[in-house]
């Protein structure tokens, strides 16, 4: 039996997209793992037999099938042999749009009719199987942010029955936080959670957002959190944009049941803690904003406190005027030659005091030129 390699999956949906291709994925068919070794292979996978191309550093997988053997998404056992065909292993793949492949002549291999969907913007599951993985719902909500889709009505079905037979509550916290992140970095990133919450799977795995949306906060959250993303800014941002409606208490508990970064944790923290004020920074006074930006430790952290600056002002519609007065106060503060006030004082007690004093001021006299400019 010839062997055959095949792109597959993402870089064939984008590429049919006019999208950038980012990383290409191959399949293999025809070979066992000895014959890649033989063509100079380097072997990486863990679970199942996936090899580095020895030039392009590619990935290429054997075609393999797939039987759930357990609950949740480790629970599968894996089957490559050469005789495993590449309809067999596009047909375990999760949807029709990413069940396609390429062989090495450029002609479209589309079994599930994948090309079909793409075309009429549809996130439609491949087959039965797509049940046996509750990552998958995840993935649909991610996709239908990063797309813009809508999901096939069959799928959401598919999807409410998995969350209501308890799939969703295999699902172990890096796996979600993994999904969760790359979601708040796609293109409109509040559709995600509107997938994952008419399906019911946002209850299960978020559910101090899920509670957004019986406290009629959600519209807002997510306004915003779709802003920050229209302003290209990174996860930090976003995840604070998102965490800023809630209480500290929930926040900690979903970063805890997560394990999210504290880089992420930290500034959403301050953002439920100081986004209100920051984001009525016109309404506040010197005294008021110098508690604010201690408290946030715009001094030492001065790009975090940037970071929460924009997340807090992300989607409101004063930022125009908010955003450029607190950065200009900030400057003003940083510019402070504290090291000089410093060595005049003695003691630890005065020089705190000291350092205090010259950035109340500094800080007084940025909102007093910023009055005047009004």
């Amino acid at each position: 039996m010839a062997i055959r390699t095949y792109i597959v999956g993402g870089a064939v949906r984008d590429e049919m997209l006019g999208l950038p291709v980012q990383d290409r994925d191959h399949v293999v068919v025809g070979a066992t793992p000895e014959d890649m070794l033989k063509l100079g292979y380097r072997p990486v996978g863990r679970d199942f037999p996936v090899f580095l191309h020895p030039e392009t550093h590619e990935e290429y997988a054997l075609a393999r099938t797939e039987r759930k053997t357990a609950p949740g998404y480790h629970g599968f056992a894996f089957h490559a042999a050469p005789d495993v065909t590449l309809e067999q292993d596009l047909q375990r793949r999760d949807l029709t749009i990413n069940a396609m492949a390429r062989d090495a002549d450029g002609r479209l291999i589309d079994p599930c009719r994948g090309a079909e969907d793409l075309g009429e913007g549809i996130l439609r599951h491949v087959s039965p199987a797509f049940a046996e993985d509750p990552v998958r719902i995840l993935r649909v909500a991610r996709f239908a942010a990063r797309f813009g889709f809508a999901v096939a009505p069959e799928t959401q079905a598919l999807m409410l029955q998995m969350v209501e037979a308890g799939e969703a509550d295999a699902l172990v916290a890096e796996r979600v936080w993994q999904e969760l992140a790359k979601g708040l970095m796609e293109k409109t990133p509040s559709v995600m959670f509107t997938v994952l919450r008419e399906c019911g799977a946002l209850a299960r795995v978020l559910p101090q957002v899920d509670a957004l949306y019986d406290d009629g906060a959600i519209d807002e959250v997510l306004a915003a959190l779709d802003a920050a993303a229209a302003s290209n800014a990174p996860l930090e941002v976003r995840f604070a944009a998102l965490a800023r409606g809630l209480e500290p208490e929930a926040i900690d508990a979903l970063c805890t049941k997560l394990r999210v970064p504290a880089g992420c944790r930290d500034l959403a923290l301050l953002a439920s803690r100081h986004g209100n004020a920051l984001a009525d920074a016109a309404a506040l006074d010197a005294g008021e904003l110098y508690d604010v930006m201690d408290a946030a430790d715009a001094w030492r952290r001065p790009e975090r406190f940037r970071d929460l600056i924009e997340a807090a002002l992300a989607g409101e519609h004063e930022a125009r005027i908010a955003r450029p007065r607190l950065l200009r106060t900030h400057e003003a503060v940083l510019a402070v030659d504290t090291g000089a006030v410093a060595r005049r004082q003695s003691g630890a007690a005065a020089i705190k005091a000291a350092v205090a004093q010259v950035r109340r001021q500094a800080v007084a006299d940025a909102v007093k030129q910023a009055n005047t400019n009004k």
